[in-house]
């Protein structure tokens, strides 16, 4: 810390900077750190370890530090509980796997999560929620809440290839190949269906771009909202 801080600020790099900026914090000993977007002049790499540099420093001070962020993998990565908030009104409040499990509404379903949540217009129709002629499974809370027009979320994880004719059609057209893992992104000619259907699958078998395939999920992993009032249905 002594030798960035006699350096000239110019002389200093981002992260460097925001070492010295801890640095000086962290000697007057305070009750709370208040964090405002601290690593988004950062590139890339140097986000990442410094991410990896805030969140050991903050377990071994043991002080609590309260963190704005719009990137959403710093809340998820760094934060024991996590605020979401749109317009200044707060939406939920809680472990970041409780927000990517069971979120509250519409926004922090479709905020949560990378790639996003696929958000699918569906009608429900005597406890049974239909994309198109497609008959979506849910859960029974959920169906003894649903009533007209509803909103169905799926996470790309949470598809499962089925044979044709069992499940929604989606027609390849781009293909993101990740390694271990590949990211299908789709159309479909269902009515509701968004422009863009996204679907994780192996990054060794998978289907190719142009190719036409089907997806099916199960109730645990559908769910659902109200499209009108964007409140959470599902369990």
């Amino acid at each position: 810390l002594t030798e960035y801080l006699d350096r000239k600020p110019k002389a200093l790099s981002g992260g460097q900077r925001q070492r010295v900026a801890m640095g000086r914090a962290i000697v007057r000993q305070p009750q709370v750190f208040c964090m405002d977007e601290p690593l988004s002049n950062l590139d890339a790499k140097m986000r990442v370890q410094t991410r990896t540099d805030i969140a050991k420093l903050q377990q071994d001070l043991g002080i609590t530090t309260v963190y704005v962020t719009h990137d959403q993998v710093e809340a998820m990565t760094m934060g024991d509980r996590v605020a979401v908030m749109k317009l200044g009104v707060l939406q939920q409040v809680d472990t970041p796997l409780k927000l990517y499990d069971k979120p509250a509404n519409l926004f922090v379903a479709g905020f949560i999560g990378s790639p996003q949540m696929n958000l699918i217009e569906a009608v429900a129709k005597d406890g049974k929620a239909f994309i198109g002629e497609y008959e979506v499974p849910v859960d029974p809370a959920a169906a003894a809440k649903m009533k007209g027009n509803i909103t169905i979320g799926v996470r790309p994880e949470n598809w499962r290839m089925v044979d044709s004719g069992q499940g929604l059609p989606v027609k390849t057209t781009v293909v993101e190949e990740l390694g271990a893992d590949a990211y299908l992104y789709g159309t479909s000619d269902v009515e509701g269906t968004p422009s863009a259907l996204i679907v994780r699958t192996s990054g060794r078998d998978h289907v190719r771009k142009g190719e036409v395939f089907h997806v099916s999920t199960d109730p645990q992993h559908v769910h659902v909202f109200d499209t009108d009032t964007g409140e959470r249905l599902s369990d």
